[in-house]
């Protein structure tokens, strides 16, 4: 404990920065590791499209599987650690992240891909709560802001490189090979935590609530399934069931935490007005940067004719500008507040969708391309730093698991709420501006509805059609991708919707800097008694 202790002050004081550097190092290498899983499906989802003739609403469900299976688990195997050791989380969860990439890489099917992308998000579960929950425990004040800054922002850039990587990898090797990249960084990632990572940091000896655990995997997952069948025909009513699922474990839960004597997530503490604006905003800022990496990456190769490399590469703006831009937030929000901060961000993302809305057509020029990129990067480099900080200040110490649990769900819950919406939308457009091309083709009468139904399924669909009928192959080609922009365009008008919902969230709720500090100052006392 000792050394658990001298960690923590050097930490917090800069007594051994050295050491305390090395530990950040550590708890950025192991969410480096559930980053760059949680990306790397996104610019492969057209290999494995063809690979498995896959529906687009099976693509979307192994694009937002590992998100599923992190924000479903997050809250639950927080608290665990919370109770039972964070270092130990760290290590099962890197161990456990070996098996769920080889089965996702040597998958025979789309559905045991999804549901092994779905045990990497577990997996994630048990680690990257953790990595922010010490950040939480061990830094305080300017140090915990950086500290967090840092985490954010190589966070989100290892997860931004994904695609480049991944695109790398489908030039030479099948598409399963995208899902072995981070093999050998779990292994860096064990030995630093087994080495550097300390043990019993301010963690509780207080029962773990585990029935509120158990309602909180079913609220999030069965949220996010229904809205994945809700475009899909012939699927209303296990829609319908899926929702009704949902609402019973919402209820549930909320009942339960207000009876719970030791309850998981803490509605005293959620019901703060710095924690709970900043973790909605949140959501939507981290929700839009991985929606929008779902569709331009299935845009760039199926519209534009990128190659698996290009689309990866085509990225590199956003992930340039998060890393540039995330420690100078840092520094606005000891100057300025998180709720300017947060605006300036919400402003950038606005204006990354309205360009995406206009200008992304079946024609552009790359520079179109990059400047979104630039305005995706820039506005989650300001706006990621103060929806964590705000969060985790907001929470004491003990509460760290919720605290870390909540700032992971604004990525987790965020990235797999937008995606799904999103892909519901791409998948919902992209069948409906197929079906009224269709109706208006002079030969539409004597077109059987199977190959109705092949054609509306997916792009890859329709692509492997054409290769199928070359003599209809130039009809159908310019058909699927007219029809996949304007699915698109739905998903990009509701991004823009989200994000100015979020911006009228924290214009008018989110306290000014003083308040702020006000604020989080008698959150503080409370909490010290």
């Amino acid at each position: 404990m000792a050394d658990t202790d001298r960690i923590s002050g050097s930490a917090g004081t800069g007594e051994a920065p050295a050491r305390a550097g090395l530990v950040l190092t550590a708890l950025i290498v192991v969410a480096g590791v559930a980053n760059l899983n949680l990306s790397v499906a996104n610019v492969a989802l057209p290999s494995i499209g063809r690979a498995f003739d896959s529906s687009q609403t099976s693509l979307d469900l192994i694009a937002v599987g590992y998100s599923l299976g992190l924000a479903a688990s997050v809250l639950y195997l927080g608290a665990l650690g919370d109770r039972y050791g964070r270092k130990m989380m760290l290590l099962l969860g890197m161990g456990l992240s070996v098996p769920a990439c080889l089965l996702a890489a040597y998958a025979p099917s789309d559905t045991v891909l999804f549901l092994a992308r779905l045990l990497g998000g577990f997996s994630a579960g048990l680690a990257y709560p953790t990595t922010l929950a010490l950040i939480t425990a061990l830094w305080a004040g300017a140090g915990r802001t950086k500290s967090i800054a840092l985490w954010s922002a190589i966070g989100g850039g290892i997860a931004a490189l994904g695609p480049l990587v991944a695109g790398f990898l489908l030039q030479s090797f099948w598409w399963g090979s995208v899902f072995l990249i981070t093999l050998p960084l779990v292994a860096i990632a064990l030995f630093l935590a087994w080495r550097l990572v300390p043990s019993g940091v301010n963690e509780t000896t207080d029962p773990v609530d585990n029935l509120g655990g158990i309602l909180s995997v079913v609220l999030v997952g069965s949220l996010i399934l229904s809205i994945n069948f809700a475009p899909v025909p012939d699927k209303g009513t296990l829609t319908l069931g899926l929702a009704a699922i949902a609402l019973a474990a919402l209820i549930g839960f909320v009942v339960r935490q207000r009876r719970a004597a030791n309850p998981l997530y803490d509605l005293h503490v959620a019901r703060r007005r710095v924690f709970w604006v900043a973790a909605c905003a949140g959501v939507i800022v981290f929700g839009s940067l991985m929606g929008s990496a779902f569709v331009s990456q299935q845009y760039l190769q199926n519209v534009l004719g990128y190659t698996t490399l290009e689309a990866g590469a085509a990225f590199l703006p956003a992930v340039v500008l998060m890393v540039l831009v995330a420690p100078r937030s840092a520094k606005l929000v000891e100057t300025r507040g998180a709720r300017f901060t947060l605006l300036c961000g919400y402003v950038s993302l606005l204006l990354a969708f309205g360009w995406m809305l206009i200008f992304w057509q079946d024609a552009s020029p790359y520079w179109q391309i990059g400047l979104a990129y630039v305005f995706i990067g820039i506005g989650v480099g300001l706006a990621g730093t103060p929806a964590s900080h705000s969060l985790t200040g907001s929470v004491p110490v003990r509460r760290a698991g919720m605290a870390s649990g909540t700032a992971d769900l604004q990525r987790d819950l965020g990235g797999a709420i937008l995606q799904s919406v999103f892909g519901a939308l791409l998948t919902a457009g992209y069948a409906s501006a197929f079906a009224a091309t269709l109706a208006v083709t002079p030969d539409a009468e004597s077109m059987s509805s199977d190959m109705r139904n092949v054609l509306t399924k997916s792009f890859s669909s329709a692509a492997d059609a054409a290769q199928q009928y070359p003599q209809y192959a130039g009809q159908i080609t310019a058909a699927a991708k007219g029809s996949f922009l304007d699915g698109a365009d739905w998903a990009y008008t509701a991004g823009i919707i989200a994000i100015l919902a979020g911006a009228v969230l924290v214009f008018f709720l989110f306290p000014r800097r003083e308040q702020e500090e006000r604020l989080l100052a008698e959150y503080h006392s409370e909490d010290n008694g």
